[in-house]
């Protein structure tokens, strides 16, 4: 399985950082999923279901984990081929650590190619990233450098 990039974002309001993501959002990604048949050959190795023998459909997506209330005009709907996900203020490290857990895991099920977290705050930044870059995180996301809005 393809490690999602991930890039933690932070920035003095939450309107810095969703037009930051947004910016980001708005950049290519990678060639492997540009083709049709890239994506269709990803589904399951190129299993195919034993009832229809037609391949698993994977529909690449990017998903956002943004921590606290969101703005009045968002640049971030969730919509096809976008994830977006709000999870409770509070430091992500210490007392959130749970609920972005949770959050994470339900999230990376899905499988997406590209993964950012919005933080309000970069005061345990460094504890975040290091958690994240730890088992079982370490084979699931591959860490960017970190976007300041």
């Amino acid at each position: 399985m393809a490690r999602a990039a991930t890039s933690l974002v932070t920035g003095s309001t939450a309107a810095a950082r969703e037009a930051a993501i947004a910016a980001l959002l708005a950049t290519p990604f990678d060639a492997a999923f540009s083709s049709p048949a890239s994506v269709s050959s990803l589904a399951a190795g190129g299993a195919t279901s034993p009832a229809s023998r037609l391949p698993v459909p994977v529909i690449p997506f990017d998903a956002v984990i943004l921590e606290g209330l969101g703005v009045a005009a968002t640049p971030l709907e969730t919509g096809p081929g976008l994830h977006v996900m709000r999870i409770a203020p509070g430091c992500l490290c210490c007392d959130g650590n749970l609920v972005l857990r949770v959050t994470l895991n339900r999230l990376l099920r899905q499988r997406p190619r590209r993964l950012f977290i919005g933080l309000a705050s970069s005061e345990h930044l460094d504890q975040l990233r290091s958690w994240l870059a730890a088992p079982p995180y370490d084979q699931l996301l591959a860490l960017e450098p970190t976007v300041y809005a």
